[in-house]
């Protein structure tokens, strides 16, 4: 690979990593969310769907950093 591919993924990693912040805190602030539902609601409708939300997100992250790690062995 020559050095302005090397460099073009370089920096789409790191626009890759910015993402995973904002969608960390985006799960951080849903979870927040959750958290402070009464404890009815947290069972109910409303904290199934938070469920559902910070655990897509959690995956969207872990797909953004397994894509980020296969672009360090096409560096590589």
């Amino acid at each position: 690979m020559n050095a302005e591919r090397r460099k073009a993924l370089t920096l789409l990693q790191g626009e890759m990593m910015d993402i995973v912040e904002r969608l960390n805190q985006l799960k951080d602030e849903e979870q927040d969310y959750k958290d402070n539902m009464p404890e009815n609601m947290q069972s109910g409708e409303k904290g199934d769907k938070a469920d559902t939300a910070i655990s897509e997100l959690e995956t969207a992250i872990e797909n953004i950093e397994s894509a980020s790690a296969n672009i360090d062995e096409a560096i590589a």
